[in-house]
């Protein structure tokens, strides 16, 4: 199953199929509810602005089971671009088949083959022991340091729970 898998850049076409895996990662890993519109301009801005970074895709069958994003940060300490591995998500029937080892080896591939690139990030929930498992099998280790944030005020991003 696993060798039936095409893995690729994503493309405007995958745009509905990225926005509901969002949807579905944030509610079952923060429970929280995205709003549609929000998420979905979300996801096709960054499908039509390679500026801002790029999706990955997994598909089987013309159907696509798994994605990622990636984005820049400059690093003046290197030199170089670190790659935010970000909005990682399988679907449960592809879950613990090698489907994020997939995803996560082709865009080593993309990063080592350019020259610019000095590494890869990612962020993860503190409880979520099962994905960091999963990085860290992969060569991933953690850093020292810890990510803060402020967002734009009374800009509403997620929907209101019921």
């Amino acid at each position: 199953m696993n060798d039936q898998l095409i893995l690729r850049k994503g493309e405007l076409r995958d745009g509905s199929a990225i926005a509901a895996f969002n949807s579905s990662m944030a509610h079952e890993t923060e429970g929280k509810g995205l709003i549609p519109e929000v998420v979905g301009a979300g996801v096709s801005r960054l499908l039509n602005d390679p500026s801002l970074g790029f999706y990955v895709v997994a598909e089987h069958g013309g159907r696509v089971v798994g994605c990622l994003m990636v984005t820049n940060e400059w690093s003046d300490w290197r030199n170089g671009i670190f790659w935010w591995i970000q909005s990682v998500y399988v679907e449960a029937a592809w879950r613990r088949k090698g489907v994020y080892r997939r995803l996560y080896d082709f865009i080593r591939g993309l990063a080592l083959a350019d020259p610019g690139v000095c590494g890869f990030r990612l962020y993860v929930e503190k409880e979520n022991d099962v994905a960091q498992a999963t990085y860290e099998s992969l060569g991933m280790k953690a850093t020292d340091y810890l990510i803060y944030e402020e967002t734009r005020p009374g800009v509403r991003y997620f929907a209101e729970r019921s």
